[in-house]
Parts: structure tokens; C-alpha cells; sequence
């Protein structure tokens, strides 16, 4: 009977001990010691009540944090602000008795990224007088106040939200720091239910002259090109470090939407005349996948070292943008190197011809390249200043990014294309002998016989060269209405040179509207909606200088000749 019992008894406990289990797991008890954490994580990092930042338990960096120079980036412990530069840092000290035990720490837009001195225009310096000597001449020049400028343009290009553009200026303080996410007041809005209130933030870097990506601790995370950039370790929403961004880059927020970046440097202003620059990829059909990025721009006035000079550019690569990129970067500091030399500029100025300077660069830079299956065209005008405040231009090219003068309403182009269609590389051809068959329309897979770089298949044949066109020198008279157009082959694929000319001029006759709408920030925007509207399929890149500014800085110039 006692074994019996003894059985029974075990029986029983064992089977009391599985019925506590199974109500122990149906129940799940610890739910309740981890609501109150869910619930802060649920919640977003920052809140979707913009009113609410500034009396939420935020942390406002200190005057001295933003000035402290930071260490190499550690893990984010506890500040919200933003160094340029540096890595995210939490200032907790001021409202730490605020806080509550489990409570989500709130970062204050804008005040927690540091930005740039402010850049007013209004109150920038007057452009005096100031005196270049320079052989027998003495030059009235603008003074170069140097401010290094860039342009961010961001378009989505996959996701619910596809075709949404967003450009600013680096410095256009008052729009910096700027956020993308799904709600207002988020400068770049995202319909995508993968992506937080608040997502991410881009800033300017004033001291590494960078653009600089920060994940605002979202909950699908953010990707770089294929490097994820949140912190992933944590289960609690940080900030993550800043990443440099680069022209081309690809920025995923969630897991659907793609945000293309195009980066274009301004390296000199203060420029005489007015500036605008805009590009886009462009896609095969509306709707379709963006092309890859293969146009580079460049913009500099005074050139380094010689400040009667400034250079600009289109360079359109093909297999690829590092052609391109290079050559934008070599060509203008030949441009630079030659004309420091006191007998070549000189030359310039005496004879008013700038041909064998170009025709130099170009082969320089040709030899410089060593790009055996990448190259590119290139367009380069070189605008300078006589004594008289007049300006000259002269343009020289290979392949085919033209270019363009309207001057008090006269037409004039300054490039010769380069494509085996044109009739001056029919003519060029024949003369050596190897004229192209009646309706070859490509050679070697190339629809142009000039480039710079593609140094392989140059090997190969003999009739690719990198030997410039150099137009004849136009002068620019300050009371003249003079603006030129240049551009890559997506504008001149859908629009001829004469037809573009028109429609600028239309579009500044036009009587609606205020003077801002006319800048030539506008004209460029303008002309790239049409090339979009024309349906182009090929990356567009625009740049439009306004000399009919230049006669309103001369009025505060100070003339100086002997």
C-alpha cells in the first residue's frame, strides 16, 4: 500500500507540475514587466508634433559642446547634438531631473546640428575695386570673397514616392539641416509606410566641405549603398554617426524607397555674371529606372592664381563617370598651371586669343588619362577680363556637348560636334584617307570619333583622337544682353541650339512672375523640364551664365587702366 500511495503521489505532482506550465506559457506573465520599454520603443525618436520638440524632454547641445572640436567617433552614448564632423553627441546634463525611468529621449531638430555661418547676401561685402597688375595693364577685378559653394539635389527613384526631386544650396543656411521621413515637417516627404516620421537627416560640413548623411535612429534603418549606416547592435534608437556622401550615391530608407544624390561643386563665386547649373540622369521611358549619373559639371571663377580668368565645363562620360571626373579635375588645373606663367597670359591678352592655352590643356590632360576603356567629352569655355571690363569667352570641345552665345539677340555657336554623322568629321576623315561608308553611323560601337581617354580602342584605330574644335574668341561688351547655353547631348538630343535659344528668351520676356523667377538658376531648371518634357534618354546636364548681371556689378567696380 505504501508503494502504491507513493506512485499516486508522484503521479499527481508531476502532473500538477505540467499543468502549472502550460497556464504559466498560455499566460506569459513577463509581458507585463516589458510593456511600459515596448511602448517607448514604439514610440518615434522624435516627435511628429513639431511644436512639442522645444518643450519635450529634449537635450540642446551647449554653445561650448558645438564649439568643442570631437574625438574619433565612438558609439553615441548620451547628447544630441551634431558637430560638423563629428559624432552624435547627448547633453543630458541640464534637464536630467526632467527625465523618467524609461522615458524615450526626444532630439530637437535643427538646434542639434550645428550649421554653417549663415551666408546672406544681402549683407554680403560690396564688390570693390581692386587693382591686378599684370605686365603694362592694370585690372579693375571684383574681389574674390571665396565661397565655396555646393548643390545637393536628392531624387527618389523607386518606392511609393518615385520622381519626388529636393535641391539646396550649401549655403542656404536657414534650409539646413534638412530631414527625410514619412511626416511634416520633413523637408523631403516619403509616402512609404517603411519609413519613420523622422528617417534621416543631411547636413553641410563647412569644415571637410562635405555633405553628411546621420540615421535619426528609424526603425527599418538606413542603407548607403550596400553599407547600412544605423546601428544595428542597439536595441534602443540612437543616431548614428555621420557618413560622407558622394555624388552618385544611393540612399535606401526602409526597404522600398531609393533616393538617388547629385552633388555639383560651385568652386568660385562672387562670379561677375550670373550662374545656373542642372542635370539630371533622365530614364529610358517616364516611370522607368533612373540611367546611371555619367555628367560631370564644373564651375570656377577666378581660376587659382590668376584672377582675371574662370573656367567652365561639361564633361559627359561614357562606361562610366571616372573619366569624366577626372578629366574635370585635371583640365582646369592645366588651364591654371599655363596661364601662371607671365608670357602666355600675356599672349592671351595681346593677340585676344586663348587657342593654344586650350589647345594645350586638352592634350595634357589626354596624356595625363590613363583610362583604357572609360572616356568622355568635354566642353570647356574660358571667359576673362580686359582692361575695359569687357569680357572674351572661347570655348574649345571633343565629342558632343555644345555649347552656345545669344548675344543682343545674334546666335552664336562656339562648338563643333564631333559625331561620324557631322560633316566635319566626314571631312576630317576623308582628308586622312579613311572616310567613313555612306551610313555608318557608329565605329567601334562610338557615335563620335573625339573623346578624351578610351585609350584602348585609340590604340587600335587611328581615327579617334582627342584633337579639340577651338572656336573663334567672342566679345562680351558690358552693356550687351548676352547669355550663353552649355550643355551635354541629353538637352541637344531633343532640342537644337536655335530652338533653345528661343525659348530662353521667351521665358524672360515673360511678364508674370518676379525677377527671382528669371535667375539663371531658373533658366537652367527650365531648360531641363523641357529636355524632360521631350522625352530625352540621356543624362542631361545644363549650365547657363547670365552676362547681363555683369552690367550691374560694374556699377561698383572701380576702373583702373594705364
Amino acid at each position: 500500500m505504501a508503494a502504491i500511495s507513493m506512485v499516486v503521489a508522484i503521479f499527481f505532482s508531476i502532473f500538477g507540475l505540467i499543468v502549472f506550465l502550460l497556464i504559466f506559457l498560455i499566460c506569459r506573465p513577463w509581458r507585463w514587466c516589458s510593456t511600459q520599454a515596448n511602448n517607448d520603443l514604439k514610440k518615434p525618436l522624435i516627435s511628429d508634433d513639431s511644436d512639442s520638440l522645444s518643450d519635450s524632454a529634449g537635450f540642446h547641445a551647449s554653445e561650448e559642446a558645438v564649439q568643442h572640436q570631437l574625438r574619433a567617433p565612438s558609439p553615441p552614448p548620451t547628447n544630441a547634438g551634431v558637430d560638423q564632423g563629428g559624432s552624435v553627441v547627448l547633453d543630458i546634463s541640464d534637464r536630467l531631473e526632467d527625465l523618467q525611468v524609461g522615458q524615450t529621449i526626444k532630439h530637437a531638430v535643427g538646434k542639434s546640428w550645428p550649421v554653417e555661418e549663415k551666408f546672406d547676401e544681402k549683407k554680403e561685402p560690396s564688390l570693390a575695386g581692386v587693382i591686378y597688375k599684370d605686365g603694362p595693364y592694370q585690372f579693375s577685378l571684383l574681389k574674390n570673397y571665396s565661397v565655396q559653394r555646393s548643390s545637393l539635389t536628392l531624387e527618389v527613384i523607386s518606392g511609393p514616392s518615385s520622381g519626388i526631386r529636393f535641391s539646396v544650396l550649401s549655403t542656404n543656411a536657414s534650409a539646413l539641416p534638412f530631414t527625410l521621413g514619412r511626416l511634416q515637417p520633413c523637408n523631403l516627404l516619403l509616402n512609404d509606410s517603411g519609413v519613420s516620421g523622422k528617417h534621416a537627416m543631411i547636413n553641410w560640413d563647412a569644415k571637410k566641405m562635405k555633405w553628411e548623411l546621420v540615421d535619426m535612429g528609424s526603425l527599418n534603418g538606413t542603407v548607403l549603398n550596400t553599407q547600412a549606416i544605423h546601428l544595428q547592435e542597439s536595441n534602443i534608437r540612437h543616431w548614428s554617426h555621420p557618413f560622407e556622401l558622394s555624388d552618385g550615391d544611393i540612399i535606401t530608407l526602409g526597404s522600398t524607397s531609393k533616393v538617388q544624390v547629385q552633388i555639383v561643386k560651385h568652386e568660385a563665386h562672387n562670379c561677375p555674371f550670373g550662374v545656373g547649373v542642372a542635370s539630371d540622369p533622365m530614364a529610358v521611358r517616364r516611370g522607368a529606372k533612373k540611367h546611371p549619373m555619367e555628367d560631370v559639371c564644373y564651375c570656377q571663377w577666378p581660376l587659382p592664381g590668376v584672377p582675371q580668368f574662370g573656367l567652365f565645363g561639361i564633361f559627359d562620360g561614357h562606361s562610366g563617370v571616372k573619366a569624366a571626373k577626372d578629366a574635370s579635375e585635371m583640365l582646369p588645373k592645366v588651364v591654371a598651371d599655363i596661364l601662371l606663367t607671365p608670357e602666355r597670359r600675356q599672349k592671351v591678352f595681346s593677340y585676344c586669343d586663348a587657342s593654344e592655352v586650350l589647345k594645350d590643356a586638352f592634350s595634357q590632360t589626354e596624356a595625363a588619362l590613363t583610362h583604357q576603356y572609360e572616356g568622355c567629352t568635354a566642353s570647356v569655355l574660358l571667359v576673362w577680363v580686359d582692361p575695359h571690363d569687357d569680357f572674351f569667352a572661347q570655348c574649345a570641345n571633343v565629342g558632343d556637348s555644345s555649347s552656345v552665345f545669344s548675344i543682343n539677340g545674334k546666335q552664336i555657336t562656339v562648338t563643333e560636334e564631333h559625331r561620324l554623322t557631322s560633316k566635319s568629321e566626314i571631312t576630317r576623315l576623308a582628308k586622312a584617307g579613311t572616310a567613313p561608308v555612306d551610313g555608318l553611323t557608329r565605329l567601334c560601337g562610338f557615335n563620335i570619333a573625339r573623346m578624351l581617354g578610351d585609350k584602348f580602342v585609340k590604340e587600335q584605330d587611328t581615327r579617334f583622337i582627342a584633337e579639340p574644335y577651338v572656336s573663334q574668341v567672342v566679345h562680351i561688351e558690358r552693356a550687351s544682353k548676352t547669355f550663353a547655353v552649355m550643355a551635354s547631348d541629353g538637352l541637344w538630343d531633343v532640342l537644337t541650339t536655335k530652338r533653345a535659344v528661343e525659348l530662353i528668351h521667351k521665358f524672360r520676356e515673360r511678364k508674370d512672375g518676379n525677377e527671382d523667377d528669371k535667375a539663371p538658376g531658373k533658366i537652367a531648371d527650365f531648360l531641363l523640364s523641357q529636355a524632360k518634357n521631350l522625352r530625352t534618354k540621356d543624362n542631361t546636364s545644363i549650365i547657363f551664365l547670365d552676362f547681363d548681371i555683369s552690367e550691374k556689378a560694374s556699377s561698383e567696380t572701380q576702373t583702373h587702366i594705364e
